[in-house]
């Protein structure tokens, strides 16, 4: 029978495994990679993980789950943190609003030609339609905290101008190549984090923190990360509130010339904002230094640094920052098993541009199946199994 799951761990983590198996209680961070349509495909797995599983060890926990992501990574984590009814964490809402974001998503629609800013004006709907009235639920979750990667443009990057900004890419992708150090001297990194105090006791919001980086206690709330040096990029932290929130989820996915860039957001510096996948497409950040678990759902049983790495096959996260991070991805026989033999992609939208309803089922179907990513996942849990199925990251 073929597995439709692959299992990678770092060795720290293989190790607590094998002694306390994989316990919601023991994961602290969950990182969401950049990836368009790609994260559809773990629909029905993030149902699970986020109403079932994880639900189990919040008694358990002292502090919330870190939720960090990049574009769709963003996006979903955004709909995970939605799911609360008066102040409290809910597990059938959860399962709502992750199955309302999978079909907001799927029935997007674009025209050929279709320009930037009316695919950012679909965007705009979009986040309308998914957290008018919730965005106070989102940043004050009792048990989840969402964090929100972003880009800023410096240089000829500084602003968006028709010209300007294909030559600024152009030249970002070459320096790149040359070697991963040498983008930042193009981009910044922004790290917009839920400002909001909440009690895990009580699951009752508290005070929401001013998003003035001059607060202390705005401070105080800053992710584990703002204490160390991520790597060479420039990383400013940013209180992510009702005001801005909109304008981090687009800034956060705005693919450079497919969207527009965002500017005048909120409590962040001045700028242009891009996409958080251009220097977090699978999110490569100092994992070790904490002291849980890291679960990483992933589309991929590889995890690319940024962006313009792609085309780079050498150019893949490794070492010591990933000790006690634990991937599950599609197996590569699940994913034969797909009618095109791979998941959603942003590409489809052109590959199914005369056939809305051909694509609605394409995605829809991969998002059904997904079902079988939750299950193998569960009894490996479960049975204790999961340990035997560990291969090294």
């Amino acid at each position: 029978m073929s597995s439709a799951i692959e299992l990678r761990a770092g060795p720290r983590a293989i190790a607590h495994i094998r002694e306390h198996g994989l316990r919601p209680q023991d994961i602290d961070i969950i990182p969401g990679a950049a990836g368009g349509p790609k994260g559809l495909g773990l629909a029905k797995l993030d149902e699970w993980l986020f109403a079932d599983f994880l639900p189990q060890g919040f008694s358990k926990r002292k502090n919330p789950t870190q939720l960090i992501g990049a574009s769709i990574g963003a996006w979903r984590f955004a709909a995970v943190c939605r799911g609360m009814i008066d102040g409290k964490f809910s597990a059938e809402e959860t399962r709502k609003a992750l199955a309302l974001f999978a079909q907001t998503y799927c029935e997007t629609r674009y025209g050929l030609n279709v320009s930037a800013a009316a695919i950012t004006d679909s965007a705009r709907r979009m986040i309308d339609l998914l957290f008018d009235g919730q965005v106070a639920n989102v940043l004050a979750h009792p048990h989840y905290r969402l964090n929100v990667l972003a880009v800023r443009g410096k240089g000829i990057l500084a602003r968006e101008q028709r010209g300007r900004t294909h030559a600024g890419y152009a030249l970002a992708a070459l320096a790149n190549a040359v070697g991963r150090k040498h983008l930042r001297h193009f981009l910044d990194r922004t790290w917009f984090y839920s400002a909001y105090e909440t009690s895990l006791s009580t699951g009752v919001s508290g005070q929401k923190w001013p998003a003035s980086t001059a607060n202390s206690s705005v401070l105080n709330m800053q992710p584990f990360f703002a204490s160390l040096e991520l790597d060479p990029f420039q990383t400013e932290y940013a209180a992510l509130t009702e005001k801005n929130f909109r304008d981090v989820l687009i800034a956060s996915g705005s693919i450079p010339l497919v969207l527009e860039g965002v500017m005048g957001i909120d409590g962040a510096s001045e700028g242009t904002y891009w996409d958080g996948g251009i220097i977090d497409y699978h999110l490569h950040l100092p994992y070790a230094h904490t002291e849980g678990i890291v679960l990483y759902p992933h589309f991929t049983n590889k995890i690319v640094p940024g962006w313009l790495d792609k085309m780079l096959p050498w150019r893949k996260a490794k070492g010591a920052s990933l000790d006690n991070v634990v991937l599950v991805c599609p197996s590569a026989e699940y994913l034969q098993q797909l009618p095109m033999k791979k998941l959603p992609d942003r590409n489809d939208f052109k590959r199914f541009a005369n056939d809305y309803e051909g694509r609605l089922k394409y995605w829809r179907f991969a998002i059904d199946e997904s079902a079988r990513l939750r299950d193998e996942l569960a009894r490996l849990i479960e049975s204790g199994d999961i340990v035997g199925r560990l291969k090294p990251i």
